[in-house]
């Protein structure tokens, strides 16, 4: 199994390429429901490597500060997931 770097390497490899193609799309004046979809393609791709990458932090350094027993470690892990919260829903709309 890959790493998760690997992995996070890989699709954002993936999604440079497809902004690349949409930056293309614009420039030839390609049919506005192309670059839209394209654009959404980007925006799930984006989606993707957000979920393993905070799958990974949770698993690793939110697990470890929670454990660690030290009150200021375990207060910065709520604070950290509490600005994941607010910027995926509250700024994200």
């Amino acid at each position: 199994m890959k790493t998760v770097k690997e992995r996070t390497t890989h699709r954002s490899k993936i999604i440079e390429g497809q902004f690349k193609g949409l930056q293309k799309m614009i420039d030839g004046d390609v049919y506005c429901m192309d670059i839209l979809t394209q654009s959404l393609a980007i925006q799930k791709s984006l989606a993707s490597l957000n979920k393993l990458v905070l799958e990974n932090h949770i698993a690793t350094h939110i697990k470890a500060m929670m454990a660690s027993g030290d009150e200021k470690q375990q207060e910065k892990a709520l604070s950290e997931l509490s600005q994941l919260y607010e910027l995926h829903n509250v700024r994200g709309k």
